[in-house]
């Protein structure tokens, strides 16, 4: 079987991607989303101004990229848990332990709330529907959601993750 000759420059791409995604992450986490711009964003991901516009136009598709990326690993990172319960408290700490959201929710709180409430937007029915796979309920998986977003503007400790989980699901199932 012939090898994909294009394979290497696939591999570059990724890589240049995921550095611009962690590069944009950490400064929303350290300078704030209104005070990022986008050669600030090539800078900490350490790729010239030309590579980062080859693969964003402005900042807001390196954003939507990011919450994408977001979505993405933390529906991976729930899928990895045995079980509903364990899905659910690992979300909840991650999204309550992030930096980046909690820059958000003291300097970019109007973005931030724009973005949970753009309940038509594709990320939404996507991380809905991973939901319910993994709760086995798409009603479930609605109110998981919710409870989430909660989180997002009002974070939990791991404790309280793990208590709230548990009584989401064994509610859900009386």
């Amino acid at each position: 079987m012939p090898l994909n000759k294009y394979a290497p420059q696939v591999n570059t791409h990724r890589r240049t991607q995921s550095a611009i995604l962690s590069g944009a992450k950490n400064l929303i986490a350290t300078v704030g989303l209104a005070k990022m711009s986008m050669i600030e964003i090539a800078d900490t991901s350490e790729v010239s101004r030309a590579t980062l516009y080859n693969h964003y136009r402005d900042k807001e598709s390196v954003i939507l990229a990011l919450c994408e990326s977001e979505c993405a690993r933390l529906i991976a990172f729930a899928h990895s848990a045995p079980n509903a319960t364990d899905a659910l408290e690992l979300l909840s700490i991650q999204i309550s332990t992030d930096p980046a959201l909690a820059r958000m929710r003291t300097f970019d709180l109007a973005p931030l709330t724009q973005a949970l409430s753009a309940t038509e937007h594709p990320l939404w029915s996507d991380f809905s529907a991973a939901l319910a796979e993994m709760t086995g309920s798409q009603v479930l998986a609605d109110l998981s959601l919710r409870w989430l977003i909660g989180q997002v503007l009002n974070p939990l400790t791991p404790q309280d993750s793990r208590l709230h989980a548990e009584l989401l699901i064994s509610r859900a199932h009386i």
